[in-house]
């Protein structure tokens, strides 16, 4: 997509002057409060357009301004934690021509990629990787002799995750020199923000106490043992009491903070001093508001973290008539029912109670919901917990995000044969997020582990059914994947029926070729069965429903019986369709005349665009199925195709 330029809805007479950063640095200081408005409505108004994550970004306005203005980027390495807040930052580093293609097709990514600028020194979408993605710079920096700075910026949400505090105690036992900003926008970690504690900040980060903590470090190595651990400890004591830096302290770290993250004649000093620091990790604690100088979005509970497309006047948002509801809503209703009945029914969730639809569980039972943070990890393990003890607990976790977590379903969940439910949201393509997000692996993963029992929803009644399903399912793991997005339209039952362990179904009766469909692209095997028979071509559709156990019986007729068999699948190479001919050249069925192919994702990962597209781009659309079709039945010869 070539680039556009720039239109915003309000003038921006001194950001237009701004194309990188280094246009930035040539202001003075006392420009940076009207650039840093104007990059606010800018983002608004670009935002507007394409819908994204908006609420990060305008708490992080002034921060970015700051950034970019003290630090020589793109010499000195900035990371941003997720990517959800980095809307500003593409727009002060050469992107803003085409800020208006976010999260389109062959547009701008909605989070940093390293193959769209050389200011995006690590690409992310998944939180709290940007410490440990730091050090690794800060170290390799240090072994090839450079001087630059690495600064990480993370969130106190991301700082929920044990990666985060793996890093921080490496990063302090190396005592490299590596600077991390808590944008605190969030939890309630810090005391009020006031003149003293930023009189106090400046004070610490400033040559005159570093040199004097120099100093007194010298003098208290040669005290008696105790009276060193005192001076120390009455350092620690006063700024931890004061200011809740002792954790961090005790880490390794210097820190600084909290300062207010909207107070640039603040930031500025503070920045500028911790970048001439020659020693040990830093950081520093900037207090931020998630929304901050958009009035819709400061009201709003979520800050407007995601937004569709919207009225930048009134912050209402246009959104699309569902003729369906979504298959997460659809979770959340059935998992409701079924804990209704049943108080050993818990929900877990990983930072993600609105995305899964345990928020509307959580209603329901309060009690029963517990949301661990981003720590996926930590999840699963808490979930195994709960199940060892006889409690019937579903993890709704993102197929993307339980990635995450493999070890412990594996070693805590698999091994032991422990009945956690597993809820997997966003299976398959994703549409906006991209590649990030895309549900592509957890049929490969899951698979290929003993004990587990794996589904795949082909609409909203059949995932209702799983969720009944694993209720009742006491004999081992049990997960269920379905994908983001409204329902097919089918009518809901009032109660779910259970389904039959590793039982399949026959959708369409056919002749010539047998199209056997685990998950969602059931809806493209039936069109394309209605466009073969036009063309000649006799089709079977069946639903597998099951990944693990297959259903046997349903394989073995599919083969006997058709000349071709197709499998399609919303996941990768490795799954559903390599199970399926492995199970056929157990049995020798694929020594005669029957032509197998599988139809999965691409070995490629797949940017972001609509759905749709994607499949298209994937060869997994009713078009693509229908051309693998007649090219079977055709090698089969004799067979007349029409046009």
């Amino acid at each position: 997509m070539t680039d556009e330029s720039a239109r915003p809805g309000v003038a921006t007479p001194l950001l237009d002057t701004v194309t990188i950063p280094a246009d930035l640095r040539r202001l003075r200081p006392e420009e940076l409060r009207q650039l840093a408005d104007e990059l606010r409505a800018e983002t608004i108004d670009a935002v507007s357009v394409t819908g994204g994550h908006l609420g990060a970004g305008l708490g992080v306005v002034e921060l970015t301004v700051a950034l970019h203005y003290v630090f020589d980027t793109p010499h000195d390495r900035v990371i941003w934690d997720v990517g959800h807040q980095c809307y500003p930052h593409k727009i002060l580093t050469g992107r803003r021509g085409r800020i208006r293609t976010l999260r389109q097709g062959g547009g701008l990514s909605g989070f940093t990629k390293r193959d769209e600028s050389e200011y995006d020194p690590f690409g992310a979408a998944h939180s709290s990787t940007s410490i440990s993605s730091g050090l690794g710079m800060a170290v390799a920096r240090d072994l090839k002799g450079e001087r630059r700075n690495v600064v990480a910026v993370i969130g106190d949400g991301a700082m929920s995750a044990g990666m985060a505090y793996e890093a921080m105690n490496n990063a302090g036992a190396m005592d490299s020199r590596l600077i991390v900003i808590l944008n605190d926008n969030d939890m309630s970690i810090a005391p009020p923000v006031g003149a003293m504690s930023h009189y106090f900040t400046k004070l610490w980060s400033g040559q005159t106490y570093q040199g004097f903590r120099e100093q007194m470090k010298s003098i208290t190595h040669r005290l008696p043992g105790g009276l060193e651990r005192v001076a120390r400890r009455v350092e620690e004591f006063t700024k931890g009491m004061a200011f809740g830096g002792t954790l961090f302290e005790e880490m390794g770290f210097q820190y600084f903070g909290p300062i207010d993250g909207h107070d640039l004649d603040v930031l500025l000093p503070v920045l500028q001093n911790v970048r001439e620091q020659e020693n040990g990790p830093i950081l520093v604690h900037v207090v931020t508001q998630k929304g901050k100088g958009y009035p819709p979005a400061e009201a709003s509970a979520d800050k407007y973290h995601g937004v569709s497309k919207f009225d930048p006047a009134t912050g209402a948002q246009k959104k699309s008539i569902a003729n369906a509801p979504s298959y997460t809503r659809v979770f959340a209703d059935y998992l409701i029912k079924e804990a209704d009945r049943d108080t050993r029914i818990v929900a877990v969730t990983a930072a993600m109670p609105d995305g899964t639809g345990l928020n509307l569980f959580a209603k329901a039972h309060p009690d029963r919901c517990f949301d661990v943070g981003i720590a996926e990890q930590h999840g699963v393990t808490f979930a195994a917990g709960l199940a060892a003890e006889g409690m019937r607990p579903f993890a709704a976790i993102y197929s993307t995000f339980l990635q995450r977590a493999y070890d412990q379903v594996v070693h805590d969940v698999a091994i032991q044969n422990l009945p956690v439910r597993f809820a997997i949201d966003r299976a398959g393509l994703v549409g906006a997020d991209g590649a990030t997000h895309a549900g592509s692996f957890d049929l490969a993963y899951l698979c290929c582990l003993p004990n587990f029992v794996v589904m795949a929803a082909a609409d909203e009644r059949e995932l209702a059914r799983m969720v009944a399903t694993a209720a009742r399912h006491d004999s081992g793991p049990i997960a269920f994947r379905y994908p983001r997005g409204e329902g097919v339209g089918v009518e809901l039952p009032e109660i779910a029926e259970v389904f039959e362990i590793g039982k399949g179904r026959i959708v369409r009766e056919g002749t010539d070729v047998a199209i056997l469909s685990l998950g969602a692209r059931l809806g493209e095997a039936q069109k394309a069965a209605e466009t073969l028979a036009d063309q000649g071509v006799s089709a079977t559709v069946a639903d597998a429903r099951f990944a693990k156990p297959l259903d046997h019986d349903l394989i073995r007729r599919l083969a006997s019986s058709h000349a071709a068999l197709i499998t399609i699948e919303e996941g990768s190479t490795g799954g559903f369709g390599a199970h399926v001919l492995h199970f056929l050249s157990e049995e020798g069925l694929l020594d005669g005349a029957l032509k197998v192919r599988t139809m999965t994702l691409p070995d490629r990962f797949i940017d972001h665009d609509t759905p749709e597209k994607q499949y298209v781009e994937a060869g997994l659309s009713c078009d693509d199925i229908v051309r693998l079709a007649r090219s079977l039945v055709a090698a089969r010869g004799g067979k007349r195709l029409s046009a």
